[in-house]
């Protein structure tokens, strides 16, 4: 019996793969990560009242903002974030909490207090940073307190905050002409509590900060959520 034939080569040969050239895209990421980080330094403007001419320009790091609680003792409180206290406020949100009453809740305990506000638009949400958010339903200590504001800084709140440029935490009562500046006395002393967070971002729609203790050992004193849902 004839064996049958073997079958023919096949005329196609296999083709070699190419080797893909060097991305160049990638040789200059490697190099621009080996590069140190450089960040933006700000001054407090000059041109205020109580404000020097002298004002230093710092740096801001952007893991640890000054945060300022201020108002008048019967009002409604504020909080003011700043990169460090020369520099203009990254944001200011009118609390729906008497200042009195906050200051001296914190005295006596923890404060939890949340913010949160209500995406848009998924569009209108990408745009938005979170911190930019106008309108935020307040939580203090998982009580429901209202709706707070977020609002361009005001005459108040730049005063305030170049009276306490050379403060990095504390708290007291600030000098201030209630009668002079039309406001009514029944409101009480301008008053502030000032401390450092360490502000910790965990996606593009939440943010916490963490009030760092001066002795650096007990756990921190109030914190503050920011969440949009």
């Amino acid at each position: 019996m004839t064996p049958p034939p073997s079958p023919r080569p096949s005329p196609l040969q296999p083709s070699k793969k190419k080797q893909k050239p060097i991305k160049i895209i990638r040789y200059f990421r490697s190099i621009f990560r080996s590069l140190p980080i450089l960040t933006p330094s700000c001054k407090f403007p000059t041109n205020l009242p109580g404000v020097h001419s002298d004002a230093i320009s710092v740096s801001s790091s952007g893991s640890r903002v000054t945060g300022t609680l201020f108002g008048f003792r019967k009002a409604r409180v504020s909080l003011a974030l700043q990169d460090n206290p020369r520099c203009l406020p990254i944001v200011v949100i009118e609390l729906p909490l008497p200042t009195g009453n906050l200051l001296k809740e914190m005295t006596s305990g923890l404060v939890r207090i949340a913010l949160e506000s209500e995406k848009r638009a998924a569009a209108a949400s990408e745009k938005t940073k979170l911190l930019d958010e106008p309108v935020w339903t307040v939580y203090c200590n998982g009580r429901k307190a209202g709706y707070g504001m977020k609002r361009e800084p005001s005459q108040l709140d730049m005063h305030v905050m170049a009276l306490l440029q050379a403060v990095s935490m504390g708290g007291g009562v600030l000098p201030y002409d209630n009668a002079e500046n039309g406001v009514n006395d029944g409101d009480g002393e301008l008053t502030y509590m000032r401390a450092n967070f360490d502000r910790v971002t965990g996606s593009k729609d939440s943010e916490a900060l963490y009030m760092v203790s001066p002795d650096g050992q007990n756990g921190p004193e109030l914190t503050i959520f920011l969440v949009r849902v």
